[in-house]
């Protein structure tokens, strides 16, 4: 049985292609699954246990909560590529530092969860279906910034789901779970425009973005997929967005 804490999007996804059975933990324990602080029982029981669970100011909750009873499981974390920290747009791999991230906490948190041996699966922008480009294009909420150089990595939801499973045969380590095209944000968005019929999103200034935004945009990188498939046998099944893109307005 696999304990997922924190039953949220991502998270969904990997249940629904695990072949096993699943337990998962939400807050509050709506919608059929665990409160947080109810899982000591389905822990006893599973065998295999993901955490996609943030850290708060006081660190990892599952590792704070649950932690003396891991032991013996096989173990995987969904991180953040943002571990990495600004490369200016050059290419990054595990074999990097991962404590430049803008957050302490989740630098602390990857760290913690590869010394209990887990598989810690680092993610950039994750979209899929519901959550788009495609959508916030139509809603009228996506923008460009005109950054000339800057480039973001991405993946879709349906791959990180593939990848996690995988791991469950692979030894522990970090594993970026990427798309093989890191791509500049607007022409992301400006694609999505013209997948809809709709004229590219305006340029809007970094001073007009929110706090988070504007950190989000201090950073560039490019994050090389190469371990996860060397050592998984993984590939993208959406290997860029326009192929991601393209698939989710079809399925829409």
């Amino acid at each position: 049985m696999l304990l997922i804490f924190g039953l949220g999007y991502t998270a969904r996804a990997i249940a629904g292609a695990a072949g096993m059975s699943v337990v998962g933990t939400t807050r509050d324990g709506r919608d059929g699954s665990l409160a947080f602080d109810a899982a000591d029982a389905a822990l006893a029981a599973a065998s295999h246990v993901l955490s996609s669970v943030p850290p708060d100011a006081d660190g990892d909750p599952v590792l704070r909560r649950y932690g003396a009873a891991l032991g013996g499981k096989w173990l995987g974390y969904l991180s953040s590529t943002g571990v990495y920290g600004d490369t200016g747009g050059a290419w990054v791999d595990e074999s990097a530092p991962a404590d430049k991230g803008r957050r302490e906490n989740r630098n602390a948190a990857d760290a913690a969860w590869l010394t209990r041996g887990a598989r810690v699966f680092r993610l950039p922008g994750i979209y899929g279906p519901g959550r788009s480009p495609l959508e916030r294009v139509a809603a009228g909420e996506a923008h460009r910034t005109a950054q000339p150089g800057q480039v973001f990595s991405r993946v879709h939801v349906a791959d990180i789901a593939a990848g996690v499973v995988a791991g469950f045969a692979a030894p522990p380590g970090a594993y970026n779970l990427a798309d093989d095209e890191p791509a500049p944000q607007d022409d992301v968005v400006t694609h999505a425009a013209a997948l809809l019929g709709l004229p590219p999103p305006p340029i809007v200034g970094l001073e007009a973005l929110s706090r988070a935004a504007r950190a989000f945009h201090a950073e560039n990188r490019r994050v090389a997929n190469g371990k996860a498939k060397r050592v998984l046998g993984w590939r993208p099944l959406y290997p860029d967005y326009r192929t991601g893109l393209r698939a989710l307005l079809r399925s829409g």
